[in-house]
């Protein structure tokens, strides 16, 4: 009989949660559907970042070959000019 009595005594923490959970549906539809849409949007879009970062490793690699062509041209034509 001392299990009955007991379960039907809340504990202060339940009651707190159950508070907060029904705080959470107070809020009208419209807005938890904007909610969860700005959260969809947030992870499939893809970031500005990753953009950034992919236009700047390939300007990176074109300056690279371009360095790499101009001073193995500069060599050659200075080795073309011979003083005899």
């Amino acid at each position: 009989m001392g299990k009955k009595d007991a379960s039907s005594v809340k504990l202060p923490v339940d009651q707190y949660r159950k508070q907060i959970g029904k705080q959470d549906y107070k809020k009208p539809k419209p807005a938890l559907r904007a909610t969860r849409l700005k959260a969809e949007a947030k992870r499939s879009a893809p970031g500005i970042r990753d953009t950034i970062l992919v236009i700047v490793a390939v300007l990176v690699f074109l300056l690279v070959i371009y360095a790499f062509f101009c001073l193995n041209l500069s060599t050659e034509l200075d080795l073309d000019v011979d003083m005899d």
